[in-house]
């Protein structure tokens, strides 16, 4: 495999981390399951989802969650091409998360403290007839803030 072929395996892989990102933080996190294999799997702590269905219904209550405001934030993002039609992730995510009490006014900056958790995504991407996709993205965390008293 020539350099552009992988360097294009590999921003097509690093897309898809940012497209899981903004949706989940701008109110289209059922959108995430298109992000996903037809029997793709996401998985974390206590959570895991087989399929788009799956995913899509588990991203669908996250989306519901309107009074949250959050931002993943993914960096160190290493892409390694396995081949023409696989490839492998591993990206760092520092998640900031806020619920907006009744009465906080939602177009203010929400208040900004440790974030809630601090982890790795470890993704496994697939070619398929409609461009790259996770076949599987496992969150795990290295931190996580304790909660509030």
């Amino acid at each position: 495999m020539d350099d552009v072929a992988r360097l294009l395996i590999e921003r097509a892989c690093e897309r898809l981390i940012t497209d899981y990102a903004r949706f989940v933080d701008f109110g289209n996190a059922a959108r995430i399951a298109e992000l996903f294999t037809p029997d793709g799997v996401w998985e974390g702590p206590g959570v895991r989802m087989e399929g788009q269905d799956a995913i899509r219904a588990g991203f669908f209550k996250r989306e519901g969650v309107t009074r949250r405001v959050s931002r993943h934030v993914c960096t160190n993002v290493a892409v390694d091409v396995l081949g023409p039609g696989e490839a492998r992730g591993l990206s760092y995510l520092i998640n900031y998360r806020h619920d907006r009490r009744d009465g906080e006014d939602p177009s203010a900056p929400a208040p900004a403290g440790a974030p809630k958790y601090v982890g790795e995504y470890h993704d496994r991407f697939v070619r398929t007839p409609d461009g790259w996709r996770f076949a599987e993205r496992v969150c795990t965390l290295a931190f996580l803030r304790p909660p509030s008293r």
